[in-house]
This record gives C-alpha cells, structure tokens and sequence, in this order.
C-alpha cells in the first residue's frame, strides 16, 4: 500500500509536467533573482555579482519541486556592457530539469539617473528521467516514447531602471519547438513573459519601503501575479511579506534579509500555500545569499535595493 501511495504522488507530480513543455520554477525572492529571468539585468549591480538560491517547495510532499540557482555577472571595463551566466537545477518528483545560459545586456542613459538595458540570453535547457521511476513496469505506457534530451534556446529583456525604482520585460525562453518533434518529442520549454516592477520609498531616515510585483504569463496555464512588500531599517535589515496567485493557486509568505557587509547578504523566506497542497505540506523554505566581490566605482555610496 505505501508503495502504490508513493506512485500515486509520483505520478501526479508527474503529470503536471509531462507531454508538456516546462515552465521555469517560481520564486518568493524573485527581485534578487532577476538575471535567471531577464538578462538585460546583468551587470546592472555595478559590481561582480554572485547570487545562490535554493528552494524546497511543499515541504513534507513526497516528490515536492528543490531548486537550485547560481548566477554570476558584472558589468565590463565599459559599463554599458553586463555579461554572466546564470545555473538553475529543478526537480519535480522523477523528472529533472537542468538550464545553463549565458546572458548579455547593453545599457544605454535615458535622463540623468535612469538607464535602459537590452538583454539576450541563450543556452541550452536539459531534460531527465530518474532511473527508478523509468524502470516501473506499471509506469511503461505513461514514460513510452520520453528520453532524456537537451535543446538549445534564447531569451530577451529590456531592464529600466534607477536607484530607487525598476521595470523590466522579459521572454527567458524564445524558442519553443524541439529538434525531435519528429520522434513525438514536446518542447522542453514553454514560451513565458515576465513583468516586473519595483520602487523605494523614503519614509523616514532610517526607513524605507519597497514594494515590488511580478506578472507571469505563460503559454497554456494561467496567469501568476506575485506581490511584496519590505520594510528596511538602517540599510541593513530587511523584513516583508509576499501574496502570489493565479486561477489555480495562491500562496503567503514572509521574507527577511540581512546586509552582513557592503559585499554579503543573505536571505530567507517561508511560503505557505492556500490550496488543497497544504493539507500535505507544512510549506516551502528559500534561502538566498548575494556576495559582491568587487565594486567597480568608489563612488558608489547607495546600497543596490534590487
């Protein structure tokens, strides 16, 4: 019985993603995040920028999503120009999911403090099927004809920003046919458009507020709205909330960050689901760490909010 239960949990984690393209993996810290989904962002932190980022999602589901992320990037000699290269690894119960682009952007000024980036990312997305679950002879009808593949793609972004404000607009990933459609091979990626918005508010010296949204739009699923709001006190210390939901699904979390120095930050956040999910999980855990190596103005005095 408890063998037939884990199937059946397998299976329906399964079926959310097969014979269908992947979408890219939902975070509750997406604005510090932003170069795995936009990557006119690169570069833009004026500094060699390293961000890691692991989630585990629905905590106590068997087979629930872990994600990983790293990126690293930097603006070059001429900083109109950003590069880097971004890492994800998400798993799904017995598929797995691997994405390794690189990104380019180029900046251009629009008025005295904002600047406009144009963003291209390309890469390759890689697709697996755990070797246990390939194996059950009762699952033989339902993985017939799925391989483990890889498939290149490309992506866009404009990012416009300030110090105290940002909008940006993006596709991760262009191309959504694959090279063995022949064979009876789906797209491993789904064409997706991203929103995003941020602003800083000045409330009093030592402290501020910063409200942010993300809008997903996806191919063949429902839209996603995620929204945040953080308070920051004296530069260092960051505390918030986040509500994300879509016609399926929605989601409450909670969100602290410490600025340990001018180069470290670190990050948590706690996501409860309000769906049938919860019954089954006491929720989902992220964990983020920012480390800049190196500014590359002394003259920069303001701390990158996003």
């Amino acid at each position: 019985m408890k063998l037939i239960k884990q199937y059946i949990i397998a299976f329906a984690l399964f079926s959310c993603t097969i014979g269908v393209a992947q979408q890219l993996p939902q975070f509750t810290q997406y604005m510090y995040n932003t170069i795995s989904i936009n990557p006119a962002y690169a570069g833009s932190r004026e500094a060699l920028s390293v961000v890691g980022l692991h989630r585990s999602q629905w905590v106590g589901f068997k087979g629930g999503p872990i994600t990983q992320t790293l990126s690293v990037h930097t603006p070059l000699r001429n900083d109109r120009i950003g590069v880097g290269l971004s890492f994800i690894e998400d798993d799904l119960g017995p598929e797995n999911f691997t994405y390794l682009y690189g990104d380019f952007s180029y900046t251009i000024p629009t008025g005295k403090i904002a600047k406009l980036a144009f963003g291209l990312k390309a890469g390759f997305t890689q697709y697996s099927l755990d070797a246990d679950f390939r194996q059950s002879e009762s699952l033989d009808d339902v993985i017939y004809g799925i391989e483990d593949r890889w498939t290149p793609n490309i992506g866009l972004g404009v990012y416009w920003h300030t110090n105290k404000w940002y909008l940006g607009l993006s596709s991760p990933r262009v191309l959504n046919t694959d090279k063995n459609t022949e064979q009876g091979f789906e797209a491993l990626d789904r064409l997706s458009y991203y929103f995003t918005g941020g602003y800083v508010f000045d409330l009093s010296k030592n402290l501020k507020l910063k409200p942010a949204f993300l809008v997903k739009a996806t191919n063949g699923a429902p839209i996603s709205y995620d929204l945040t709001a953080n308070f920051l006190f004296a530069e260092k210390f960051w505390l918030g909330g986040s509500y994300r939901i879509n016609e399926q699904t929605a989601a409450i979390g909670g969100i602290v960050d410490f600025q340990i120095s001018r180069q470290l930050r670190i990050g948590y956040a706690y996501e409860k689901p309000i769906s049938e999910i919860n019954d089954y999980s006491t929720g989902s855990h992220e964990l983020l760490l920012i480390y800049e190596f190196k500014f590359l103005s002394s003259k920069l005095k303001s701390p990158r909010y996003f």
